[in-house]
């Protein structure tokens, strides 16, 4: 029997680079869009490298245009602390990348030559171990307010012949907190009664609680889905495109766009399905006392200091604290 083993190499990156994606994803069991993230921060890295180290003759050559698939261990064995911080330089000036995008290039360097020095030991001296991370400067997260959450639930009009779906896709957004691919990958099955499990990051099986609003939703969705033309693979899939298929991100991404447009909520553009994300976590956070560490299994996160982004106090709040002073009466 002939495998077709195509889909573990990929003809435009260096060979070391396709050892270690096949690395991450058959060991470490990274997600398709994480390793999609490491591979065009390395093939970017590597199109850098043959340009700083004067590989490139042909000064006409568009940047996305260098073949690096021709990069050999002589090339990686050669490179230094200094090429590294060169290449992230390069990121900030001439690919404007921001401080935390930059941090998540260092983050794949780090990555990369630990398994070119520790697993397949190809260097002798790893040039990123003393490479240092950007400071990344703490933001408040965007989110919808209660009033415009409801306003975005209303703006859904009921002749639609989406209604019940867009309806249930955005409920599950603003009460659940799960992220976009979470939602496009949600199967009938995996509904028992009122928990849901979806697949999170780096492939990990959680489960999700569902509340009244969600069950109701779904339930009223599920009366009109129909599925008589989606492929067999796919008929599982809870939420289904206009084409028949699992709904994708893309069109999740542009139907919430969509409906925060009717809603005539300001600053109508900023908002994507990560911000619905937000919401979810800052109304449970404000309005329902839930403690960090239930927000962090809700939310799915690894580490309970990326919840804490969602734990913010608003101004409402601070005014409200402000005012409880006993010395605020005072005339």
């Amino acid at each position: 029997m002939i495998y077709d083993i195509q889909c573990l190499h990929d003809n435009d990156s260096p060979q070391r680079v396709n050892e270690f994606i096949n690395y991450l994803e058959t060991i470490k069991g990274k997600s398709a869009n994480t390793l999609d993230a490491y591979k065009i921060d390395l093939n970017l890295f590597f199109r850098f490298i043959k340009i700083y180290k004067g590989f490139i003759k042909d000064k006409n050559i568009e940047f996305e245009d260098i073949k690096i698939d021709d990069i050999d261990d002589s090339v990686i064995k050669a490179l230094t602390l200094s090429d590294l911080y060169a290449f992230i330089s390069f990121t900030e000036k001439y690919r404007h990348n921001n401080a935390r995008t930059r941090a998540r290039k260092v983050a794949t360097l780090k990555s990369f030559f630990k398994f070119l020095h520790s697993k397949i030991r190809i260097i002798n001296d790893n040039p990123a171990l003393e490479l240092e991370t950007p400071k990344v400067s703490s933001r408040q997260p965007i989110y919808l307010t209660l009033d415009e959450s409801l306003a975005l639930l209303n703006s859904l009009d009921k002749n639609n012949k989406n209604y019940y779906r867009d309806y249930c896709i955005l409920t599950l957004f603003l009460n659940c907190g799960m992220r976009v691919s979470e939602l496009c990958g949600i199967d009938t099955t995996k509904i028992k009664g009122d928990t849901l499990s979806i697949i999170g990051k780096g492939n990990k099986e959680r489960t999700v609680y569902l509340n009244e609003s969600c069950k109701k939703s779904i339930n009223d969705y599920l009366n009109v889905r129909d599925n008589t033309k989606v492929p067999f693979e796919e008929k599982d899939a809870l939420f289904i495109s206009s084409m028949n298929r699992r709904i994708s991100k893309r069109s999740v991404e542009i139907l919430v766009k969509k409906y925060i447009k009717a809603a005539n909520i300001d600053n109508a553009e900023i908002y994507t399905p990560h911000k619905l994300r937000h919401t979810a976590a800052t109304l449970m956070y404000k309005y329902g006392n839930a403690d960090i560490r239930s927000l962090q299994q809700i939310l799915g996160h690894n580490n309970v200091s990326t919840t804490q982004i969602y734990t913010h106090v608003d101004n409402e709040q601070l005014r409200e604290t402000i005012q409880s002073n006993p010395l605020a009466k005072l005339k």
